[in-house]
């Protein structure tokens, strides 16, 4: 450990807190959108508030055990190659998620009122300017974005990373971030909302990726500029490729996998030339929980 705790200050959370962490957090975001939604606020504060209550536990948690909650989330800094790397490997993760959903499609429709949910979400999402459009995306891209990487790859990946090693803190803290991409979609008949989990392979996927560039890089600003690029792309592109009055296309499960081998040729490119990065996440057993 070094003479002025900066080790210490960067030590993750122990591994048994996570799961306990993600909980408390999943229900202070859901309790928030229950508690906004009634206060009648707009779409917009409500995202911005459900995210940053999913946030908010995991850096009290690190402040409270005094570790740095920007030593400990890798924050500090980063090379400034790794900028245009992440916007790339964002850009990649989306080509690529195009090709994932295609292929989900040909074996796998979505439920009824599925695209439509989204479509209502982003018709509410509309920008009527040019702020208005920066407001959007700091809502449903941005914010989301920051906040999600705080929890999934700045608390609990690291926590699970000396008890699991890389690969298994990465898969298991992707399988979490999947698990809140579950979606309630409103009931077009009597029988109410239906929970479905259409949107879960996607955000394992991209849960994994976001992971690889977190251990690899040792910072959690490539993930974070990732996933901010990944979401803001979606948003900004959808109302454009969308047409409602066409229905449901047929599938192109070749397009599908020219698609995702183009997105992964993509990250592939971005993530080997992270291979000489000196800065990859490790916590050596000398550290102390």
């Amino acid at each position: 450990m070094s003479p002025d705790g900066s080790d210490r200050q960067a030590t993750p959370l122990p591994a048994a807190l996570a799961p306990l962490l993600f909980l408390v957090s999943w229900l202070a975001m859901t309790l928030t959108q229950a508690a906004a939604l009634r206060a009648g606020l707009g779409l917009r504060p409500i995202l911005f508030l459900a995210e940053l209550t999913l946030a908010i536990p995991g850096v009290l948690a690190l402040a409270l055990l005094g570790r740095s909650p920007r030593a400990a989330l890798g924050l500090l800094g980063t090379e400034p190659r790794f900028a245009l790397l992440a916007v790339w490997s964002g850009a990649a993760f989306w080509v690529a998620s195009l090709g994932l959903l295609e292929l989900q499609y040909a074996v796998w429709a979505p439920p009824p009122g599925f695209l439509e949910a989204f479509r209502l979400l982003h018709r509410a999402l509309k920008p009527a300017g040019p702020l208005d459009l920066l407001v959007s995306i700091a809502a449903i891209a941005v914010a989301p974005a920051v906040c999600e990487e705080i929890l999934f790859r700045g608390v609990i990946l690291p926590s699970f990373l000396r008890p699991l090693g890389a690969t298994g803190a990465i898969l298991l803290s992707a399988a979490l971030f999947g698990s809140i991409h579950l979606d309630v979609i409103p009931g077009l008949s009597s029988a109410g909302p239906a929970l479905t989990f259409y949107r879960v392979p996607f955000a394992l996927a991209v849960g994994v990726g976001l992971g690889l560039l977190r251990v690899r890089t040792g910072s959690l600003w490539p993930s974070l500029l990732a996933h901010a690029t990944l979401n803001t792309i979606t948003f900004t592109v959808a109302p454009w490729v969308d047409d409602p009055g066409l229905g449901l296309p047929a599938p192109e499960p070749w397009k599908g996998a020219g698609l995702l081998a183009l997105g992964l040729a993509g990250f592939l490119f971005a993530l080997l030339r992270l291979r000489g990065s000196k800065a990859s996440l490790s916590f050596p057993d000398t550290l102390g929980s």
